[in-house]
């Protein structure tokens, strides 16, 4: 029996590149090869829930559009119902996870407690739908910045009670992410930060961060959670300034607090964008010291200057990011989770449809070129190319050698460096070859 909230819209199904079906794959066939592994393998697509069925419509200048019939989210029978309808399109779609936080998935309760009840009586409702469907649970997290109490931060807040509350949300969300078989959990710090400094002790925000960080990491070893703890960068919005500012800043928080080898990063292309980077940039960090752990794909309006979480609608820059993630071995336990949001004027359950059977071609069709481009080897021959010179014995040596040393070597030898093109603009070109 469904809701019938999805009954006008067939399941999305792949048809091929010349379809002009705008429900069916044209390029995402999941059990297509990619180097030795399924398309469905390396994408490991997952919805979030809470932009398609939590999220109201609403944006900083104007409240609710969508009227859904789950709303108002206010009781437990509506969450039931907004579950329904969630594992519908699960199954209309055929991706193999769904994300979460414990405030999209069950009303705010009166008391720590009665929230906490929620939350369970909703993932023990979850629990034979995703059975039935065969849909996993790519990562649970726990909403610590919409609600007043988080106002000024979670676990860097000033108040201790605070830090006592976050820390209790996070070992019940924890404990309902094992309950769901969860791949991963992840911590975003939205209000772990300061709006100034005037009435800001940095230092012991960030110790206390660090210390809660630490806690999570034991109780997941307590409890036996084999997935991934991952933490997630944003530089603002809501904050002034958030700790989490980008992937190089979380790896230093993360050495610094002595979990490199305990926590990796999810990363989201929106954030990537406010921080004044791209995409391909942050994974590239994330990859280069091993800490790449799952990813949020989506865009920004790059004419506006907050976090829109459009749909991705660019394979160029789709390509460039999978081109990474394959050379560093794939995304592992992680996913491709798409963390955005319809139009607040596309009203209609077809709009949720088609949203995410376009963002899963563009990634499909971005997986492909990445590997075809991985295939051909221009990239790779062309780093080699540029870096050749540092393959010599005497390269080499010099790094081990002092300062003097290199300097009486320049003298001696008459060493003028002559520069070389870096051929920017060829390689552009080679990739627009793929895309």
């Amino acid at each position: 029996m469904t809701t019938g909230f999805f009954d006008a819209v067939p399941p999305a199904t792949f048809e091929g590149p010349d379809s002009t079906n705008p429900m069916a794959f044209r390029h995402y066939n999941p059990d297509e090869v990619v180097m030795g592994k399924r398309m469905a393998d390396h994408l490991r697509f997952a919805v979030a829930y809470w932009h398609s069925f939590a999220w109201e419509g609403g944006d900083p200048f104007g409240g609710q559009t969508f009227i859904r019939p789950w709303h108002p989210q206010d009781d437990m029978g509506r969450a039931k119902m907004k579950a329904d309808v969630a594992f519908e399109m699960f199954a209309r779609l055929g991706v193999p996870y769904f994300c979460w936080h414990d405030a999209d998935i069950r009303p705010e309760g009166a008391t720590f407690a009665e929230s906490l009840d929620r939350l369970n009586q909703i993932t023990d409702y979850f629990g034979p739908k995703m059975e039935e469907t065969g849909v996993g649970c790519l990562w649970g997290t726990a909403n610590m910045f919409s609600h007043r109490r988080w106002m000024s931060g979670a676990s860097t807040n000033p108040d201790p009670d605070v830090f006592a509350y976050a820390a209790a949300t996070v070992k019940g969300c924890m404990d309902a992410t094992l309950k769901l078989g969860g791949q991963n959990y992840v911590l975003w710090g939205g209000r772990e930060g300061y709006e100034t400094l005037l009435n800001t002790d940095m230092g012991q925000e960030l110790d206390h961060m660090g210390r809660f960080l630490n806690m999570v990491v034991e109780y997941k070893h307590k409890i036996g959670f084999k997935g991934q703890i991952l933490v997630e960068p944003k530089p603002q919005e809501p904050s002034k300034h958030q700790y989490d500012f980008d992937a190089a800043t979380c790896i230093g928080f993360l050495r610094k607090y002595g979990l490199e080898d305990e926590v990796k990063l999810n990363l989201e292309q929106g954030h990537a964008i406010l921080a004044g980077h791209s995409f391909e940039h942050e994974i590239a960090v994330a990859a280069t010291d091993g800490m790449l752990g799952s990813i949020d794909m989506n865009r920004n309006d790059y004419q506006s200057g907050w976090d829109t979480d459009q749909f991705p609608n660019n394979v160029p820059e789709v390509a460039l990011v999978y081109y990474h993630i394959l050379k560093a071995g794939g995304l592992g336990q992680g996913g491709t989770n798409f963390d955005a949001k319809l139009r607040r004027q596309s009203l209609d359950a077809e709009d949720l449809i088609a949203a995410h059977v376009g963002a899963m071609d563009i990634c499909a069709r971005g997986l492909k070129a990445a590997a075809a481009m991985i295939a051909d080897g221009g990239l790779d021959e062309a780093l080699n190319t540029r870096y050749a010179a540092w393959d010599t014995p005497e390269a080499q040596a010099m790094l081990g050698s002092d300062l003097a040393s290199i300097s009486d070597r320049v003298i001696a030898e008459g060493i003028e460096p002559q520069p070389h093109s870096g051929r920017q603009e060829i390689l552009e070109n080679y990739v627009s070859r793929f895309v």
